[in-house]
């Protein structure tokens, strides 16, 4: 049994993650500002603190006597850091540091896991999007992500913390709230598909994305922990599979029976075109494949 801190934990990621590290007998505190995440979806085993990320006194008391930290909190909705762009960056960035510097102060000797974001590769086109290749971000939150690479490489430099970044790419599953301004387009579609109105494209519906069920993200954390006691490492957790949001639709569209249309209208500026993550890290480094069909993990979900 592992003393493990999850911040973030009330949140769609976070939740699934704290519930499945309390079945594995884990000692697991979560520290959740909820504002976005929901109490009740932190799991009753498990201790939980309200605080933010930037309060250094609640990042303390979290860290206290724990033996793996796993930071999941951050503003990841890509328009709320459009709009909000200092306050946005402050959780993303600053309350990053937060973590770093306690555990600079306290002599932690584990690695940091924590999670990064498929945005950092922004307009490489250079597919699959490999670890080692260019990230030009388009968004402030793919600014915010690489920038939090950067200092964890910097941390393990100046302070000897050990860390893993994880780029999450389309995270999707049961748990996301389709009005929230952070939910992915899976579950948009869903909710209207549940109402039965038709599914609204922006673009031409032929830009494409890698979707990972959260079973297989959080799956892909567990074997993270522990992994590395030296340096700061970047690994992808992605399908290595490219499907467009057309066919994403049209598949929904299918398992619910649904007789919704696909309508199109003008497409958002600055969208990541194309999007497909090299696999071979998270195979050779975290010795871990997600297992989640698209099709299964839509069915299910749709259920």
């Amino acid at each position: 049994m592992k003393r493990i801190l999850v911040t973030g934990g009330a949140g769609f990621i976070g939740a699934h993650l704290a519930r499945r590290l309390v079945k594995a007998g884990h000692d697991v505190t979560v520290l959740d500002d909820l504002s976005s995440g929901k109490r009740e979806n932190v799991p009753p085993a498990a201790t939980f603190i309200e605080g933010s990320v930037l309060d250094r006194d609640a990042v303390r008391r979290a860290l206290a006597n724990v033996d793996a930290c796993i930071h999941l909190a951050a503003i990841s909705s890509v328009e709320r850091c459009k709009r909000q762009l200092t306050s946005s960056h402050a959780i993303n960035i600053t309350g990053f540091l937060t973590i770093i510097e306690e555990l600079a102060h306290s002599g932690a000797h584990f690695p940091l896991v924590y999670a990064s974001s498929a945005a950092v590769y922004g307009a490489s086109q250079e597919l699959p999007l490999s670890e080692a290749g260019r990230c030009i971000p388009l968004s402030p939150y793919g600014a915010d992500k690489l920038s939090c690479e950067l200092h964890a490489r910097s941390a393990y430099e100046v302070y000897g913390i050990a860390s893993l970044g994880l780029r999450f790419f389309n995270v999707y599953g049961p748990g996301q709230d389709p009005s929230s301004p952070y939910s992915g387009v899976i579950a948009k579609f869903a909710e209207r598909l549940e109402r039965g109105e038709n599914i609204t494209i922006h673009g031409d519906g032929r830009q494409t994305r890698d979707f990972v069920h959260v079973d297989d993200v959080v799956e892909a954390v567990l074997h993270a922990l522990g992994r590395w006691d030296t340096g700061a490492r970047i690994v992808n957790v992605c399908s290595g599979v490219e499907t467009s949001i057309s066919d994403l639709a049209r598949i929904m569209i299918e398992e619910t029976g649904s007789r919704s249309e696909i309508t199109y209208i003008d497409g958002l500026l600055g969208e990541v075109r194309r999007s497909r993550g090299c696999v071979e890290a998270l195979h050779a480094k975290l010795d871990y494949r997600c297992v989640t069909d698209l099709r299964a993990g839509l069915a299910r979900l749709l259920q």
